[in-house]
């Protein structure tokens, strides 16, 4: 296969991915599939909620529609200029979590794009979309149905592994696969810095940051850094129009949960009957919960930073990543900050 010829198939997967994304009508073979195929995706789309209370259709379009955004083929050749096809392909394993719709579609775009195979563990709460995709994705390439392979049982022939998890995840990546070349992830977080000269777009964008997927990714706002005296009424404020959150079971029960077990250990909340804020220093906060605790100077957000720095994915704010695009990464934003096709092209 020749990279260009790559950068292509995923070119056409991009346009497809935003077309669903956007819940667009099928108009013609453009998207290089047949009406019936279109329709029939379009029926998963809307059946992940059945499988995972989690995936609901908006955010499932949400997230083929973010994705599908990088996959266009001046961003994908710009990306992918200094690096060349392996000479050898080389089988990568890659074990993906469940937490939002397609969570691991980077690292098999990375392995695919370099050339190499991609042996692909899906979490159990998202094993349908990415082999409906790459389904396609063959179809736009042929020669990529042998470098693609879903397994549910243990996975053999490895030469280097990727995984994504939770904490408790990380020491089974060490046991089962730490004897190869390898990148493990595990539980992170977002914050964000707010000085107090905030647009009131601004601060609807962060909102945007906090709710996107419920607030299940690793992108996701969980914590604030506020200045002194700040009011906190104008964040409440800007967020009401996330309150349909609440209406989702699962986040429900979880703001249910957390509002009974820590007023009934007699800590101070503020609450808006969608989410609660908690003063606090402590990075991670609960599903349906926010932490934030103020700052007195650019030093201390400056320290904070560098306490958590192995355990904060985003900072969003003025000097950070702009307020909104905390789930929005381009090509380029590797997660852990780990570039994952300069790590494939050295192994």
């Amino acid at each position: 296969m020749k990279q260009i010829d790559i950068i292509s198939a995923f070119a056409q997967l991009g346009k497809l991915m935003r077309a669903l994304g956007e819940n667009k009508e099928w108009s013609d073979f453009s998207l290089g599939l047949t009406e019936d195929e279109y329709i029939e995706f379009n029926v998963l789309i809307r059946s992940q909620f059945h499988s995972n209370g989690w995936f609901t259709e908006e955010n499932t379009r949400k997230s083929l529609f973010a994705l599908g955004s990088q996959l266009t083929e001046p961003s994908l050749s710009d990306w992918l200029d200094s690096y060349k096809i392996a000479a050898k392909p080389k089988k990568i394993g890659i074990i993906m979590a469940g937490n939002i719709p397609l969570v691991g579609f980077h690292d098999f775009l990375c392995v695919l794009c370099s050339g190499n195979y991609a042996l692909c563990k899906l979490s159990s709460a998202d094993k349908y979309l990415l082999p409906a995709l790459s389904k396609f994705l063959v179809q736009f390439l042929p020669a990529l149905k042998d470098n693609i392979e879903f397994t549910e049982a243990r996975m053999t022939g490895l030469e280097a592994v990727i995984a994504t998890g939770s904490d408790n995840s990380l020491q089974y990546f060490e046991q089962y696969f730490g004897k190869y070349p390898h990148i493990f992830r595990k539980n992170r977080t977002s914050i964000a810095v707010l000085n107090g000269t905030e647009t009131e777009e601004e601060l609807i964008s962060l909102g945007d940051d906090v709710f996107n997927y419920f607030g299940l990714g690793c992108r996701n706002v969980s914590h604030l850094l506020l200045p002194m005296g700040y009011d906190i009424d104008l964040f409440f404020g800007s967020i009401i129009g996330h309150s349909r959150v609440i209406e989702n079971n699962k986040y429900a029960n979880n703001y249910d949960y957390n509002k009974a077990v820590f007023l009934m250990n007699l800590h101070d909340l503020l609450d808006n009957n969608f989410v609660l804020l908690r003063e606090s220093e402590e990075l991670f906060s609960p599903l349906s919960m926010i932490h934030y605790h103020y700052y007195s100077s650019v030093k201390e957000i400056e320290d904070y930073i560098q306490t958590h720095k192995e355990d904060i994915q985003v900072v969003v704010g003025e000097e950070y990543v702009s307020f909104g695009d905390a789930q929005r990464p381009s090509l380029e934003d590797y997660a852990d900050g780990v570039n994952v096709l300069d790590w494939l092209s050295n192994l």
